[in-house]
């Protein structure tokens, strides 16, 4: 039965918060108001409440609870209390498993590295992290300007014990080899310096050299170097592009909130400014918002600053509030030092309030795109293989033969999460006299990385259909080619069968001796499925096309006077043997070198 309107005139005229229900007794909704009675009767007057969310709270409503407090403030902390215990349907709710990406330097090592990592709540590893960043694309920017300035190892802490000679990177100037100790520790160590140097916002220097050395590289007509130093500086001011609004502010230490809505759909967006930088940022997706702009925020402040670390001084707000003082007061006495909330009208501050309304909105869009939840994935991907690096792209290997004959092997490429049609290559494999897999794979990774390698092309991970045998025959290419940046995973199904579907599947990576298992319905397996699949039904294709061949070619040198020459001419020319057979006599003298005694063997022979 549905909540009868008339029950409201019984209802309190005072401050609190009122508990809206349904039919079972689930809390769908907590308000605050300083009248209960004249609030609540504004959901079910016709012109009382605008907000598109409205007629579908009012369907659900069986019941409405209230709690009658002294002030607003009580309400305020009476009303955060009960939307944090409840999780109500149609409240603006923070959630405690969001993920964090930031970047990682793991100073407690000997060789410090970077590298990205996702993380919820407080971070479990040691170290210096910098970000969060507020998209995975960010974040992996970031790094890689990083990587191509301060030449620091890549490689996992295990590979680097492995290490007895350098590698590829070390050829290419992108690492000096502590591995080998081709490199002195106060070198590395300036190195490491530098990258956190760059991270804490002090890049101006490192501009300034890089210009230095672009016209240097002009004035000695080395247009190409120019042309990589000119691409990186524009990076690198890409990554910076905040500093100098921020810069200008020269505010005491601040946050700035940016929102963006679309319908019922919020992005509410944090940016921290410490000693005059930006430091970080952090975004908050709400779906179904059924508050207005200016009671999300008053919520969102309750919920989020209360538990923060590292508090401001001042929290730029993108509009005013009113219940700004009470929220203030609050925060005061739970940090036992003064907060002060601000809706900045102009000026620099404002400046920033705007900076987080611009990142606010593209980072709706962003989440909108299909990249984004690519990026989302693949960092997943990163995280439950332990991967070294992130999988920008993905190279795949299959290999197919019929008892030996035909052997041939394919290889897919997955960028950025997406198939990759032209990187995608066919082998046919050499001196193979049996159906030796492992051989086979051994040929093809052998053939691709030689050529990877030269060509500085190298993937960032290899997926072997197969799995600890085949796994480990990847790991000795690697290792005899000196390649020490690519990771490594095989994927097996059960029992070996190359069925499409809800299939149990096995993992297997290096320096780990169980195989991992991943959920049937992982977005994870599928897209490791899907990499797989491409490769396996590449590799079939091209095996039975060039067994076909054999076939045909093999018929028509049974057949007495076609040779070599005259049966490449007959296929070139009709494409298979089906052809040959059906074509007139006309059609067949008309190829080049046929006369009328080949068609006459031919007609004899398919006769």
């Amino acid at each position: 039965m549905p909540f009868d309107p008339k029950s409201l005139d019984r209802f309190p005229i005072d401050p609190g918060v009122y508990l809206m229900k349904n039919a079972a007794g689930t809390v769908i909704y907590v308000g605050k108001a300083k009248h209960l009675k004249k609030r609540v009767k504004q959901y079910f007057a016709r012109t009382g409440d605008s907000r598109p969310m409205i007629p579908y709270l009012v369907k659900e409503i069986d019941h409405i609870e209230t709690i009658v407090v002294e002030t607003e403030k009580e309400a305020l902390l009476v009303e955060n209390t009960l939307i944090k215990k409840h999780k109500p349907k149609y409240n603006a709710c923070l959630k405690d498993d969001k993920t964090f990406i930031s970047i990682l330097v793991n100073i407690q090592h000997k060789w410090p590295r970077l590298r990205l990592i996702r993380y919820k709540g407080k971070p479990k590893e040691k170290g210096l992290y910098f970000g969060p960043y507020t998209s995975a694309f960010a974040a992996r920017q970031t790094l890689e300007i990083l990587s191509k300035i301060f030449p620091l190892r890549q490689c996992s802490d295990e590979e680097l014990k492995r290490r007895t000679r350098p590698c590829l990177l070390y050829g290419i100037k992108r690492c000096i080899a502590p591995c080998v100790d081709l490199c002195t520790k106060e070198e590395y160590d300036s190195f490491a310096q530098g990258a956190i140097e760059f991270l804490k916002g002090k890049d101006q220097e490192i501009i300034e050299t890089l210009n230095s050395q672009m016209n240097k590289a002009s004035e000695e007509l080395e247009f190409e170097r120019a042309a990589a130093l000119l691409n990186t500086i524009k990076q690198l001011e890409y990554v910076t592009q905040t500093k100098q609004v921020v810069q200008k502010a020269k505010a005491v230490d601040s946050d700035s909130i940016g929102l963006f809505r679309q319908g019922d759909e919020v992005i509410l967006m944090l940016l921290f400014v410490r000693e005059g930088r930006l430091v970080g940022s952090e975004h908050y997706s709400f779906y179904k918002a059924l508050e207005h702009d200016e009671e999300l925020l008053s919520s969102f402040l309750l919920q989020y600053y209360p538990k923060a670390q590292n508090l401001p001084k001042e929290i730029l707000l993108p509009r005013t509030i009113k219940e700004a003082p009470s929220i203030q007061e609050i925060l005061t006495d739970i940090h036992k030092r003064k907060i002060e909330l601000i809706s900045p009208q102009k000026g620099d501050k404002k400046s920033l309030v705007r900076l987080a309304e611009k990142n606010a909105r593209t980072t709706f869009e962003q989440e909108k795109d299909e990249q984004e939840i690519r990026e989302k994935m693949l960092l997943d991907l990163v995280e439950i293989l332990k991967l070294a690096r992130f999988p920008k792209r993905i190279e795949c290997f299959d290999t197919s033969n019929i008892q030996g004959s035909d052997p041939v092997a394919s290889m897919v490429a997955f960028t950025e999460g997406k198939y990759d049609k032209k990187r995608g290559r066919l082998y046919k494999l050499k001196d193979l006299s049996t159906s030796d897999d492992y051989a086979a794979l051994r040929q093809v990774l052998t053939r691709r990385l030689i050529r990877a390698k030269e060509e500085n092309d190298l993937p960032d991970l290899i997926l072997i259909d197969g799995g600890k045998g085949q796994l480990g025959i990847a790991l000795n290419v690697l290792k005899e080619l000196n390649i020490a940046v690519i990771d490594l995973a095989a994927i097996t199904k059960e029992e070996a069968k190359h069925t499409k579907g809800m299939t149990a599947e096995r993992v297997f990576l290096p320096d780990q001796k169980e195989a991992i298992s991943l959920h049937l319905r992982s977005p994870i397996l599928f897209l490791l499925q899907q990499i797989r699949d491409a490769a396996h039904e590449k590799a079939i294709g091209f095996h039975r096309k060039r067994r076909k061949k054999r076939v045909i070619a093999s018929a028509l040198e049974s057949i007495p006077g076609i040779g070599p020459t005259k049966k490449k001419r007959l296929l070139k020319k009709f494409g298979s043997f089906k052809r040959i057979q059906l074509a007139t006599d006309e059609d067949l003298i008309s190829t080049e070198g046929i006369t009328k005694t080949d068609v006459e063997a031919i007609r004899k022979f398919v006769g």
